[in-house]
């Protein structure tokens, strides 16, 4: 019997009782990578390692603490040797997610139930590519089997949005989400060239077009923003005069960044406050540390992990002069650094409202954390502090077709964890109660938050 049967990680009887309750559930997917033109154009994939390792930064990691060439990785072996290799790692992967993602995706998607592995590798390399070839692996197909009901993808404010527009019949609602790190991050070197690209000469001009793409995006559907920020920034210095520094060619110090940043970030989230969005704030992630492969390969490719700054007192005064405004929108926070949870656990009960039910979320484990040792840190940190019940939930974060079993695995998680709970006697065997929880955080929290 394959190891991902119906009482895979569900380890007592109310967890198996609960997860029945949320197995069938919908997914809504409110914040992924997956990319709107492959979704619109229905993407067919060609073979097994463009579906399962094209892009996957993830497994590349892997594979290279694995002692695998690069040529093997991003580089330009055969594709199935490149699977091949992949495979020759997976046995290795031993309480890594990685192990459960990619058989639940092979159990779930292909029906294949022995472990990969170099001696299997031909075998399944050979089944999935032969179910590739079908209309009904194609992307949109792989969307539909996998019970999703909305998906939200990662978008630059200078997208047209055009891939969404033809998507508006299809049954899963693809849903924009706005990103404008490039417009934020005015002391990076990609900053002055995207500037150029939006036409604006002046700091007003800037912070016009970006209230302008904000309402565009807004009709497209958008209901969330994206911000991937080191630290939280705080200042209330001149945003103008750093701007116009930058423009010209000067080197900014940290409080000159933090108040163009801060400026911006306020002038967003009143946008976002008056159409009814959420604000996401991914903290805490040191990108590119490995400098020879981001020239190299580029961003996004395996080479980033985590920062360990303060992040308290900065974060609570940005959230505060927002509160002060009257323009704190709901907002999602997530740490990478694991020793930030109850930092952000804390933060929450500070600025919480009674226009909606957990207006200030704690995201889910977020990249080095959405594993089961995360997760379960991050919902022990939000029970412990604040109210579980309340919690939006799961998302993928990622840029697979076929990640959606990850909501499976964070499903089978949480009731695992609520479901111990209850069989230690900390919480009564009140079913009704406790279907109203773990639907909640599957599915409706998530529905109502974000008013889908």
């Amino acid at each position: 019997m394959s190891f991902i049967n119906d009482s895979f990680m569900l380890k007592n009887e109310p967890a198996k009782k609960l997860y029945a309750m949320v197995k069938d559930l919908p997914i809504i997917d409110y914040h992924c990578h997956l990319q709107p033109k492959q979704i619109a154009e229905n993407y067919q994939f060609r073979n097994a390692f463009d579906l399962f390792l094209g892009g996957d930064h993830y497994k590349w990691r892997q594979m290279r603490s694995n002692g695998i060439d690069e040529k093997y990785v991003t580089g330009d072996a055969d594709e199935y040797e490149k699977f091949l290799a992949f495979a020759k790692t997976m046995p290795k992967l031993i309480g890594n997610p990685l192990y459960h993602w990619t058989h639940l995706e092979l159990k779930r998607y292909f029906d294949i139930d022995e472990p990969l592995t170099e001696e299997s590798a031909k075998r399944i390399w050979d089944k999935c590519n032969e179910c590739l070839a079908r209309p009904e692996f194609r992307a949109q197909e792989l969307i539909k089997r996998s019970n999703v009901e909305i998906i939200c993808t990662t978008d630059d404010p200078i997208d047209t949005l055009e891939y969404h527009k033809q998507l508006q019949g299809f049954q899963t609602k693809i849903l924009p989400t706005f990103r404008p790190d490039k417009a934020v991050e005015i002391g990076k070197e990609t900053f002055i060239p995207y500037i150029a690209e939006t036409g604006c000469k002046t700091y007003e001009e800037l912070v016009a077009w970006i209230k302008a793409r904000i309402a565009f995006f807004n009709e497209m559907g958008c209901r969330l923003s994206d911000h991937a920020l080191e630290y939280v920034p705080y200042s209330t210095g001149d945003a103008k005069a750093a701007f116009d520094k930058r423009m010209a060619g000067g080197e900014l110090t940290k409080g000159e960044i933090d108040s163009f940043k801060c400026a911006i970030l306020k002038a967003c989230a009143e946008e976002y406050t008056r159409f009814g969005w959420t604000m996401q704030l991914h903290i805490g992630a040191l990108r590119n540390n490995n400098k020879k492969m981001y020239k190299k390969l580029g961003p996004d490719t395996g080479y980033d992990s985590i920062n360990d700054l303060c992040i308290a007192e900065d974060l609570g005064a940005f959230m505060n002069l927002l509160e002060e405004a009257s323009v704190l929108p709901r907002t999602i926070l997530y740490t990478l650094n694991p020793k930030d949870n109850y930092v952000l656990g804390t933060m929450l009960g500070c600025f919480q409202d009674a226009t909606v039910p957990g207006k200030i979320q704690f995201g889910s484990g977020w990249w080095f954390n959405d594993q089961r040792d995360g997760m379960e840190a991050q919902m022990q940190a939000l029970a412990n502090l604040g109210m579980l019940a309340n919690f939006v939930g799961m998302l993928t974060d990622s840029r697979s077709f076929v990640s959606y079993p990850r909501h499976e695995y964070f499903r089978r998680i949480m009731c695992n964890l609520i479901g111990k709970w209850v069989d230690e006697g900390e919480y009564p065997e009140d079913y009704k109660s406790l279907e109203k929880i773990v639907t909640g955080i599957a599915y409706y929290n998530a529905k109502n938050y974000f008013n889908f």
